[in-house]
């Protein structure tokens, strides 16, 4: 079986990316941006919230390992997709929470899961993931790149968002996770 892609945004890549990365099945998880008005962003373009682009992670995985509802299972556990343009205290619409779709499977299927949380009253306030077709992926600048398991503890900021949400994700998805 061929592999399939992902874009998932949810909020900043730091976290997202790491998750993700941990997960049997998934070759490569990827931060960069997605959905803007322009080409080849820069993190400081982006971060300026003029170029419409979301920070976003493009997996790689296998769906004969891992399939595309359980990267969604996961991104729905990483992030708050009930707060517009906000994930804490980063503030934007490059923090939204955005599932960029490479199929119309992929839609259906993120819908059909978006429909089943709010159905079931998972979170407290109204999901406001946006759904949309995948545009162009830009990777972000190699510092990003696994970032979180390059620095950790070492920058204040993974310490005390990164983590927790990092040690949230292992706990809840133990069974999917890649063998040390």
């Amino acid at each position: 079986m061929t592999n399939a892609v992902a874009t998932l945004g949810g909020g900043c890549f730091w976290c997202v990316e790491t998750a993700f990365n941990s997960l049997r099945g998934v070759e490569s998880a990827v931060s960069g941006y997605m959905g803007g008005a322009i080409d080849n962003p820069t993190y400081e373009q982006v971060c300026s919230g003029e170029t419409g682009h979301a920070e976003v992670v493009q997996v790689t995985f296998d769906p004969g390992q891992i399939g595309f509802e359980d990267l969604l299972a996961v991104f729905f556990t990483v992030h708050d997709p009930t707060t517009l343009n906000r994930q804490g205290n980063d503030v934007g619409t490059q923090y939204r929470s955005a599932i960029f779709c490479h199929s119309p499977e992929q839609e259906r299927s993120a819908r059909s899961m978006v429909a089943t949380l709010v159905a079931e009253g998972v979170f407290p306030k109204p999901v406001v993931t946006q759904i949309t077709p995948a545009t162009r992926f830009w990777p972000a600048e190699d510092y990003h790149q696994r970032y979180f398991e390059r620095v950790g503890d070492r920058n204040p900021y993974c310490t005390m968002v990164v983590a927790p949400k990092v040690a949230k994700f292992r706990q809840a998805f133990a069974g999917l996770l890649k063998q040390p």
